[in-house]
């Protein structure tokens, strides 16, 4: 554990400190878009903390390379360039969208290459954590590891509207994904439980938290989808690398649900995220709209339209994130039973705060 403590803390470090220095770059060289109408602040803010997470995740994974504790995810050298390649290529994408706001094909062209490079190098679905079932062919397989990446990246991207919204989604989600990844790891292989998910997980959660304090409300910067691509990336890229490195058929336990969390966990996390964007591609091609054009019907501008503040928009996210992952991540622990009675007391308790400005006006109606 105190490895990867060290490495979320030189993720965190750096970023904090990268974040700083591309604010001030930024405001010295008037590098931000002109506000959109959809757009929650109201004074033009640059959009490029992507690039200072970037920072934050190529150092640490350069400091952790010779690592004798990380010499097992380093052993295939050729997968963590792939990783690397992959998530400058987008960053870098990203970037020139924050600047020149790319026609939406290229950029999800851009999503295709980039999940294309690590499904190739080995960063892939390849079974199913169910009674060791493998995937059918590597054609499958690739065409599968790529759509769920491009799919988490968008979803990500996708809900990066309020101040503090995506860092603390993620770093949410990430926390209770690394715990599960942890424990896993220690159950399978005690003596050396130091894999790729792990170190990737203990990286993004440095790069939110290291991001988040200049990207609180009021913000100071935006990560962009220089940032939310990033992240969309290596959170798919984690939840990935446990299937791949993970074999099913040496878990202890007979529960299908526990066994299912290596890929059930990542895409609970971002459930708010992926509903968001199902809802937002159905709503734009029904208006004969492309799927990727912006507008101001996301989840978190209808939770301000109908009464709560910004604060309090961001605060349901989290709730909701916090709710869903955890519950899963209880199976892992408890019987059937505790989870579901913890999930329906959550699930009260998060609906009254996400539905309350609407009680409270009916109540002074009354």
């Amino acid at each position: 554990m105190r490895a990867y403590l060290l490495m979320f803390l030189i993720a965190a470090v750096v970023t904090f400190f990268s974040t700083f220095v591309v604010r001030k770059v930024a405001a010295k060289r008037n590098l931000h878009l002109e506000i959109r109408e959809r757009d929650a602040h109201k004074t033009p803010t640059p959009r490029l903390g992507g690039v200072a997470m970037y920072f934050g995740f190529l150092i640490t994974i350069l400091i952790a390379w010779p690592l004798g504790w990380f010499s097992a995810v380093f052993a295939n050298p050729t997968q963590v360039i792939a990783i690397v390649s992959a998530v400058t290529l987008i960053t870098a994408v990203g970037v020139l969208d924050d600047l020149f706001d790319l026609d939406w094909m290229l950029k999800l062209a851009s999503q295709f290459v980039v999940a294309g490079i690590i499904a190739w190098q080995g960063v892939q679905i390849v079974s199913l954590p169910i009674s060791g079932l493998t995937i059918g062919s590597f054609g499958i397989s690739l065409l599968a590891t790529v759509f769920i990446t491009v799919l988490i990246m968008n979803a990500v991207n996708f809900i990066d509207g309020l101040d503090g919204l995506v860092a603390g989604v993620v770093f949410i989600g990430t926390a209770v994904f690394f715990a599960y990844t942890y424990l896993l790891a220690q159950e399978i292989s005690p003596t050396n439980y130091f894999n790729l998910a792990g170190l990737i997980s203990a990286i993004v959660l440095g790069m939110c938290a290291g991001f988040l304090p200049h990207n609180w409300r009021p913000a100071k910067i935006f990560m962009g989808d220089s940032g939310a691509y990033q992240l969309g990336l290596l959170m798919a890229t984690s939840g990935l690398a446990v299937t791949g490195q993970v074999d099913p058929g040496v878990l202890t336990r007979n529960d299908v649900i526990p066994a299912l969390l290596p890929l059930v966990l990542p895409l609970s996390i971002l459930v708010l995220p992926l509903l968001d964007f199902s809802l937002a591609v159905f709503r734009r091609v029904r208006a004969g709209k492309s799927p990727f054009s912006a507008d101001r019907k996301h989840i978190h501008h209808r939770l301000q339209d109908f009464g709560h503040s910004h604060l309090g928009s961001v605060v349901v996210f989290y709730l909701w994130t916090t709710l869903i992952s955890t519950s899963c991540l209880l199976f892992y622990f408890v019987s059937g039973r505790i989870v579901v009675a913890y999930f329906l007391v959550g699930l009260a308790a998060c609906l009254l705060y996400t539905l309350w400005p609407i009680i409270s006006k009916r109540m002074q109606r009354n």
